[in-house]
């Protein structure tokens, strides 16, 4: 694996950008499942509001974050919807990537967990047919010697 992974990381949020900014624009505009669902029972203008019958979607209220800047997959105060659309794709991808790079910066900045590292015991260590000696020492030694 290469050393340097940033050709892939930015490769990848290209990719991304570009299905946020220009390809949700072209997701559906039906209710999916769980719409649809809370929907039986009554009956649905052109509009998709409620014109009569009893559904579970009647006692649907606002969310808490309605009036937030990106609320319901656009940029408040952007007119064309395209633009609003793929603008709130965009910011949504940069708010991610910005959140999960930061939070692999900090793992990564984390040093080594304390300890031995080799994980020996106190015992004596043996080496092939019990002779007592380390074998990675012993291949060692043999490599620098240049028998190996």
């Amino acid at each position: 694996m290469s050393k340097r992974p940033w050709p892939f990381v930015l490769g990848g949020l290209l990719v991304a950008l570009l299905l946020a900014g220009v390809v949700s624009n072209y997701a559906s505009a039906h209710p999916d499942g769980l719409d649809s669902s809370l929907l039986k029972g009554c009956t649905v203008n052109a509009d998709h509001e409620i014109t009569g019958g009893s559904c579970p979607a009647q006692q649907a209220k606002d969310h808490e974050l309605a009036d937030s800047p990106l609320a319901d997959y656009g940029v408040r105060g952007v007119s064309n919807g395209f633009l609003s659309t793929g603008l709130s794709g965009v910011l949504g991808v940069l708010l991610t990537f910005a959140l999960g790079g930061g939070l692999f910066w900090l793992a990564r900045r984390r040093g080594p967990a304390t300890g031995p590292a080799t994980g020996h015991t106190d015992g004596p260590a043996t080496g092939p047919a019990g002779t007592g000696s380390d074998p990675t020492a012993d291949e060692r030694a043999a490599r620098a010697a240049g028998t190996r």
